[in-house]
């Protein structure tokens, strides 16, 4: 049996969109200029929570949403 990969505060942003495609949408939803940046494979998850101000507890809801 295969382990669900699940998105966390610590992934990579890059990775996120990458495995999870639909996810783009949520980072646009919550105006994060993470699409495209070159720092997305650098950046956590977390550190884009940070740099964009937003709430983390909506955020990660609205990630885990898309990932299940």
């Amino acid at each position: 049996m295969m382990k669900k990969i699940t998105v966390t505060a610590d992934t990579m942003v890059d990775q996120v969109m990458n495995r999870w495609p639909a996810s783009i949408r949520v980072f646009m939803d919550f105006k994060m200029s993470c699409v495209g940046c070159p720092i997305a494979a650098f950046h956590s998850v977390d550190d884009a929570i940070r740099e964009h101000k937003v709430d983390p507890a909506a955020f990660m809801a609205a990630l885990q949403a898309v990932s299940s």
